[in-house]
């Protein structure tokens, strides 16, 4: 890896860190940062799961308290998200790289959209009438959600967020802290699955690990000071101007 490469990975890992405890959808900068680097899409994706998963397993563990008496929906959702998970792994790791080329831009459109839509999202959680038990319906839209997180990822949280919200009658902080949890089962089923099979570039997986850990503080330290409203709007911005590049470039 030469200097400029890895000068390239670790601004935008810090940034995806970042982005991360701010608003969400730090993937949005360090994926498009992957491929810039010249790392094949399948690579680049399997590289930027591996990469931010320790920033998911911190989220996990900084919301146990809101996680008290969840114990039934926890094993419910793990069990059809690693089944989801799984399915989304070997989705992506059997599926021709020119495919995943090929719908790359359109899925980094559509977590924009989600990450777009996030504010109306939390507020649908807070004020829609909801049944007291999600039922077969929270379990197959997380069995989904879960293809979704392991084939692409960008744009899992908020999804969850709405699928959670919309099917469960809890305070937004439980929801949040129940959505980590689902994150963290989907990408470690994924780590798992794209580090023995998956064509992962390791040395950006450290760079990039080790500047999202030090953006998820730097985050942190900043919330409250920089509009969650400008921020995603700037992330929003800079992943439509990527996949538009990819487009183009066929």
């Amino acid at each position: 890896m030469t200097p400029e490469t890895a000068a390239l990975l670790a601004g935008a890992g810090l940034l995806a860190g970042a982005v991360n405890a701010l608003a969400g959808g730090g993937s949005l900068i360090s994926f498009p940062a992957l491929l810039a680097a010249g790392y094949p899409p399948v690579t680049a994706n399997v590289t930027n799961t591996v990469a931010l998963f320790p920033g998911y397993a911190g989220s996990v563990a900084g919301g146990r308290a809101e996680l008290e008496g969840q114990g039934a929906r926890i094993r419910s959702l793990t069990a059809v998200s690693v089944v989801g998970a799984v399915l989304g792994s070997v989705l992506l790791l059997t599926t021709p790289s020119e495919v995943f080329r090929a719908v790359v831009p359109f899925l980094i459109l559509l977590a924009c959209g989600l990450l777009l839509l996030q504010p109306r999202l939390a507020a649908r959680v807070q004020h829609v009438d909801r049944p007291a038990h999600g039922g077969l319906l929270l379990q197959g839209g997380a069995l989904l959600a879960a293809v979704y997180g392991a084939y692409f990822g960008a744009g899992l949280g908020v999804l969850l967020l709405g699928l959670l919200g919309v099917f469960l009658v809890e305070r937004l902080q439980v929801v949040n802290a129940l959505k980590n949890v689902v994150s963290v089962v989907v990408n470690a089923v994924a780590v798992v699955a794209f580090g023995i099979f998956g064509p992962i570039a390791w040395e950006a997986v450290l760079v990039v690990a080790l500047a999202s850990l030090t953006g998820g503080y730097l985050g942190g330290r900043l919330a409250g000071r920089v509009p969650s409203r400008l921020l995603r709007g700037a992330v929003v911005a800079y992943g439509v101007v990527v996949s538009l590049l990819l487009l183009l470039r066929g």
